[in-house]
């Protein structure tokens, strides 16, 4: 009883189907008016978004008792025949507007949807016009035939790809992340490159880093990907101060900067090979992965301390070192009983005749930076001005 319903309805929907194309079919010859329908204008084309909704109008006059109906070209399917949708998509619909404009409608577009459309209307011999429609895609960026994240070795050559899809075709554009330039061959260096594939010869340090494949065709959004471009080079060691001068009893640190990829071991040595703790103080990383700072810190210098220090680096590529030498200096210092005989000088009085005596200036720091040395100066310039002035008063007194 089921396939017997089955076939009932199946055989009604193809008799229904036959009696409105014979009806659209027949309907011009029961036209009694003297006036054939026609066109009043083509049917535009159309450009519409993957997954939106496009709407074809076809604009006709003097219908009166003619149908339009709508094909698709390409399959030579019938999608509409006067208000009836033929096509069994639910995203195919019509409307019109006063029986002069016929709009098909296609929702939830698909790529499949592109391509031609054609208006008839039903007169003897049958009057027809066409219209397109594309569909466009947003780019796509593809997992497969792009590169991913690279690793190479100082010197070598790359080729970074970038493979995208969309309708219209994507153009590629690669760029640095950050603004940075792109450096090529010869030594030129620009803002972004065109193409699906960059190439880079005799990769250097300076080529590593974030590169961006951003694929475009007008068509919202634009995509991009990121891919990262590590470089390998064994290490390279730069100290600013190889000859470095400390008084006894001060405290300093000792730098040398370290360039590297993969990430080095980097120590502090003494001429005997002796390692050198550096008391907490880890290299700190400066530009990314690739430079960092290793410093020593030494406090209250003996003469022990005095000598050469090596600060070394090594990683799988390589090793390097770099040697500072730490040599005594004498300290720029003034004795205090100097400092009490310039302010006597100043003051044109003596020694014996101060009234506040050398042990009251109590300048045992005197010898210490220069900022203490400025702000002593102030200070005893200021004890002048006042001596000077208490001596006035006292010569006015007498």
């Amino acid at each position: 009883m089921y396939c017997q319903h089955q076939l009932s309805l199946l055989g009604s929907g193809k008799i229904l189907l036959a009696l409105l194309v014979l009806d659209w079919l027949l309907a011009g010859s029961t036209d009694a008016t003297t006036h054939e329908p026609g066109f009043s204008g083509p049917i535009a084309n159309v450009t519409a978004p993957l997954g939106r909704e496009a709407i074809l109008a076809c604009t006709v006059h003097n219908l009166s008792t003619y149908k339009v109906a709508w094909l698709r070209v390409d399959t030579q399917t019938i999608l509409t025949i006067h208000t009836h949708v033929i096509s069994r998509s639910r995203r195919v619909g019509v409307t019109h507007s006063d029986h002069r404009v016929w709009f098909l409608h296609i929702r939830e577009l698909r790529e499949t949807d592109r391509g031609w459309y054609m208006c008839q209307i039903n007169t003897d011999p049958m009057k027809s016009q066409l219209g397109y429609l594309d569909v466009v895609v947003p780019p796509d960026i593809l997992d497969r035939g792009t590169s991913a994240d690279q690793t190479v070795r100082e010197g070598a050559s790359v080729s970074l790809t970038c493979a995208a899809t969309g309708s219209p075709h994507p153009q590629i554009t690669w760029r640095r992340e950050h603004s940075k330039p792109i450096t090529i061959s010869d030594g030129i260096q620009v803002s972004s490159l065109e193409g699906p594939v960059l190439n880079i010869t005799r990769v250097s340090r300076q080529h590593a880093g974030a590169y961006l494949c951003i694929a475009s065709n007008g068509v919202p959004p634009t995509v991009s990907k990121r891919i990262m471009l590590t470089v390998e080079f064994p290490p390279v060691i730069t100290i600013r101060n190889q000859l470095v001068g400390a008084a006894l009893g001060t405290d300093l640190v000792l730098e040398c900067e370290t360039e590297a990829y993969p990430k080095p071991v980097s120590y502090w040595s003494r001429e005997s090979g002796e390692i050198v703790p550096v008391g907490g103080l880890e290299p700190q990383k400066v530009d990314g992965s690739y430079r960092s700072v290793l410093r020593l810190a030494i406090r209250r210098i003996t003469s022990s301390d005095y000598g050469a220090y090596k600060c070394v680096s090594k990683n799988s590529l390589g090793d390097t070192e770099g040697t500072i030498k730490l040599y005594p200096m004498s300290p720029p210092a003034l004795e205090n009983k100097n400092v009490v005989q310039r302010l006597n000088v100043m003051a044109d009085k003596s020694s014996q005749s101060t009234p506040f005596g050398t042990q009251d200036f109590r300048l045992q720091d005197y010898n210490g930076a220069v900022s203490k040395d400025r702000f002593c100066n102030g200070f005893l310039y200021s004890l002048v001005i006042l001596i000077k002035i208490a001596t006035s008063r006292a010569d006015v007194s007498l």
